[in-house]
C-alpha cells in the first residue's frame, strides 16, 4: 500500500478509533445517569391534570398489554385519548374492551378521518388536540407499540415540573425514547435490536436532544405558546418538526431515562431495513445537519472496518508484517463494541429486570457480532440518501425540501366513503371531522 493510501487509512482508522472510544465512554455514562434518575423514582411527586394521547393504527404487537399499561399508571389525574383513523380500525375492539375493564379512568376514542394534507400521525395528533380542556396542564405521547412503565408519566411530569435546568436553560419538552426487545428469535430481530440500542444509549443527562414521537411530553402552556399543533399542517413527522419549533424558541428537550419505553419488534430483513430507511430518510428531510453528521460517523466507523479487514486479509496472505496494523485496528474496535454490548446488556436489566429473557439471545448477537449491526445501520443510512418516498404503516408519502409531505397512496378501502357506524350501532356525535365516545372517571 503507498504512502498516499496508508496515511488516509491512519486517518480513517484513527477517527473510527476515536469514535468508538467515546461512544463506549458515552454508553457508560448513559447507564450511570440512568441508574440517579430510577433512583430518584420513588421520591417524585406532581400534580396537575395530564392527557395521555395514543395514535393507534392496526394491530401492533402486544397492543392490549402495551394499552393496558397506560391505564396502570400510578398517577391518578390523568385521562386518554386514544385516536384512529377509523372506526373499522382492528386497534378499536382492543381499545374498547380495556375502557370497558377500566371504567374509573377517563379515556376518549377519537376518530379522525383519514388524513389528506399530511402524515396520518400527525393528522390524528392534529385532531385530537384542536380543543383541549382548561384543566389539562400537560400533554404526554406514546405510541401503541411501546410498553411504558408503571412510573412512566409520573416520571413525565417532574422532569417538567422545574421550568429551568441545573445549567438555567429553560426546558421546552422532556423525551424518552425505546428499548427494541426481540418478538422472537431471530436476525432481523437482533439487528434492528443492536443498532437501536447504539441509538438509545447516546441520550445522556446534557446535549440538546430531539423529540422521539412515541414517548415524550410537553406542558400545555408551552405547546401552546410555540404554536406547535400549527406547526405540524403539511409535515409528515411529528417529533422532529416539535424538536426544530422548540429549538427556534431556545427551548431544551431532556431526556428522562425512566420514560424509555419498551418496543416489541417482529418483522423480516426487508421489513427491518425498510424502518431504518424510513426513519432516516425522514431524518434527511427535518433535520439535515444531524443526519449528515450521523451518516459520516458510521462512513467513517464501518470503511475503517472494511479496510482493516481487507488489509488484514492482505497482510495474512502475503506473510508479511503488513498484518499487525490492521490486526490491531480490528482487534481494538471489536474490543471496544464488546464494552458497550455489555453495557447494553447491564442497561436492559436497569431499564426492564422483568423482561431479560427476552433480550438474553440479542445481547448475546450484540456481543459477538455487533459489527453486523453497525454495517446494517450504515446501509440504512445510505438508503436513505436517495428517493423522496416513504411507506408508514401501508401509507406512502412523498417528501419535498422544507419537510412539506403529500400522500401519494394509500388502501384502497381508506378511500371510500366516511366510517360507517360501529358494531353497536351507536352514532358518534360528530365534531368537524372528529368523533369521539368518552367513558368518564366514575
Amino acid at each position: 500500500m503507498g504512502g498516499f493510501w496508508a496515511d488516509i487509512y491512519l486517518v480513517l482508522a484513527g477517527v473510527a478509533l476515536a469514535q468508538a472510544a467515546l461512544v463506549a465512554l458515552q454508553t457508560w455514562e448513559h447507564r450511570r445517569f440512568a441508574r440517579s434518575r430510577l433512583a430518584r423514582l420513588p421520591s417524585c411527586r406532581v400534580s396537575g391534570r395530564a392527557m395521555v394521547l395514543v395514535p393507534c393504527r392496526g394491530l401492533d404487537v402486544a397492543l392490549e398489554e402495551n394499552l393496558q399499561r397506560l391505564f396502570a399508571q400510578d398517577y391518578d389525574d390523568y385521562e386518554i385519548v386514544f385516536i384512529v383513523q377509523s372506526v373499522q380500525d382492528p386497534a378499536c375492539a382492543t381499545i374498547r374492551r380495556l375502557q370497558s375493564q377500566h371504567p374509573r379512568r377517563a379515556s376518549r376514542l377519537v376518530v379522525a378521518g383519514p388524513a389528506t394534507t399530511c402524515g396520518q400521525k400527525v393528522h390524528n395528533l392534529r385532531a385530537a388536540t384542536e380543543r383541549i380542556d382548561p384543566r389539562i396542564e400537560y400533554l404526554v405521547f406514546v405510541d401503541s407499540d411501546a410498553q411504558p412503565r408503571r412510573e412512566w408519566l409520573r416520571a413525565f411530569l417532574a422532569r417538567l415540573e422545574d421550568r429551568r435546568d441545573g445549567r438555567g436553560q429553560r426546558i421546552g419538552a422532556a423525551t424518552g425514547y425505546r428499548w427494541m426487545i426481540p418478538a422472537r428469535p431471530g436476525l432481523a430481530q437482533y439487528l434492528l435490536a443492536n443498532v437501536n440500542a447504539n441509538v438509545a444509549t447516546l441520550l445522556g443527562s446534557r446535549g440538546r436532544y430531539p423529540v422521539w414521537g412515541g414517548s415524550w411530553a410537553i406542558r400545555r402552556d408551552v405547546f401552546e405558546w410555540i404554536g406547535l399543533r400549527d406547526a405540524w399542517e403539511g409535515t409528515l413527522s411529528d417529533d422532529l418538526v416539535a424538536a426544530r419549533v422548540l429549538g427556534r424558541r431556545r427551548l431544551v428537550v431532556k431526556f428522562e431515562p425512566a420514560c424509555m419505553v419498551a418496543s416489541p419488534w417482529d418483522g423480516d430483513l426487508r421489513q427491518g431495513f425498510s424502518f431504518l430507511r424510513r426513519q432516516y430518510l425522514i431524518g434527511r428531510y427535518y433535520a439535515p445537519t444531524g443526519w449528515a453528521a450521523g451518516l459520516a460517523a458510521a462512513s467513517a466507523a464501518n470503511l475503517a472496518w472494511i479496510a482493516s479487514a481487507a488489509l488484514l486479509t492482505w497482510g495474512l496472505a502475503g506473510g508479511g508484517l503488513g498484518a499487525w496494523l490492521p490486526g490491531g485496528v480490528c482487534a481494538a474496535l471489536f474490543a471496544l463494541a464488546a464494552i458497550r454490548a455489555i453495557l447494553h446488556r447491564s442497561i436492559a436489566r436497569l431499564y426492564f429486570p422483568q423482561q431479560e429473557s427476552r433480550f438474553r439471545a440479542a445481547g448475546a448477537f450484540d456481543l459477538w457480532a455487533g459489527p453486523l449491526a453497525s454495517l446494517a445501520n450504515w446501509l440504512g443510512m445510505i438508503g436513505s440518501s436517495v428517493g423522496r418516498h416513504v411507506r408508514w404503516r401501508d401509507i406512502t408519502y412523498r417528501l419535498y425540501r422544507g419537510g412539506r409531505s403529500e400522500i401519494v397512496d394509500r388502501p384502497a378501502e381508506e378511500s371510500q366513503p366516511p366510517d360507517a357506524p360501529p358494531d353497536d350501532g351507536q352514532t358518534l356525535p360528530l365534531c368537524r371531522e372528529i368523533s369521539t365516545i368518552v367513558h368518564k372517571a366514575a
